[in-house]
């Protein structure tokens, strides 16, 4: 790829790390570096989705609320994302920061600012997804501020490859392996950090009864890509009634890094109006 003066500066000055993040979910030795990946794995209403959402908050807030004030870019290939919920965590976060008796044009303008760090693509298929990370290197390239990248969920089109693939494994692999490898170039060259959820699934390896716990099941070069991994979980059941049920609920997030030092660290979290809230 041919590149200007300006983005080769912009593509080799440093970008800022993305390791202060969130500290109580990470160990000691602290978040994703440059070029690392976390993956959010759980079953469907275990908070991953909630916990991007705070991720992405947390990137594109100013300093001043709390957050790295950061560009993001947001892939969305369950075309589940909630923009309304999305707002509504940074009208909270930005309250909470703000001043008694500011006008609400100030806090209207800082809302806009905040979306205005914001990259948000959608993806339908495998193919779509290696695209769409073909034409993410050129914003890369161009705005040196882009420093996170959020998937959800990497395993979208886990049961459409496998049936596109047929019987062949490799097959089956074939177009997530070769955006796994692509997005490790973008990492490597680039300095950024990843996040991506993924739904809980596996192949069987002796029958649908098999009581073995679930394990990550996504392509190998996609496992090799994983720096961090998050298991997240409901704590017991709540109550039911509406959104009370929903704040009541616990949720259990447990951090392991997967690099040659492991560490772990696990913490919970109840969702409110406002976000992510961590116990």
């Amino acid at each position: 790829m041919s590149e200007s003066g300006a983005q080769l500066f912009a593509r080799l000055d440093g970008r800022r790390s993305v390791r202060d993040i969130e500290p109580r979910l990470f160990p000691d030795d602290g978040g994703p570096g440059p070029g690392e990946v976390v993956e959010l794995f759980g079953s469907e209403g275990t908070g991953k989705t909630e916990l991007l959402y705070h991720f992405l908050c947390r990137g594109v807030l100013p300093v001043a609320a709390g957050g790295l004030e950061v560009e993001v870019a947001f892939m969305d290939t369950d075309y589940c994302l909630d923009m309304l919920r999305v707002v509504s965590i940074l009208d909270s976060r930005l309250s909470a920061a703000s001043s008694p008796g500011s006008p609400s044009s100030s806090h209207d303008a800082a809302v806009r600012s905040c979306l205005s760090r914001l990259l948000v693509m959608h993806c339908s298929s495998s193919s779509q997804l290696l695209l769409t990370l073909h034409s993410l290197e050129t914003w890369l390239a161009s705005r040196a501020g882009l420093a996170l990248l959020l998937i959800d969920s990497v395993s979208a089109f886990y049961w459409l490859d496998r049936c596109e693939g047929g019987p062949s494994v490799s097959k089956q692999d074939e177009k997530l392996g070769r955006c796994a490898q692509l997005l490790a170039r973008l990492l490597r060259d680039y300095r950024i950090s990843a996040f991506a959820s993924c739904h809980a699934n596996r192949r069987y390896s002796s029958g649908p009864s098999s009581s073995e716990p679930e394990q990550p099941y996504l392509c190998r070069p996609w496992q090799r890509l994983v720096t961090h991994r998050m298991l997240c979980s409901k704590q017991g059941a709540a109550p039911e009634g509406g959104k009370e049920h929903k704040r009541s609920q616990l949720f259990t997030v447990h951090c392991t890094t997967t690099t040659k030092t492991q560490s772990y660290r696990t913490c919970s979290f109840r969702v409110t109006d406002g976000g992510v809230h961590f116990i």
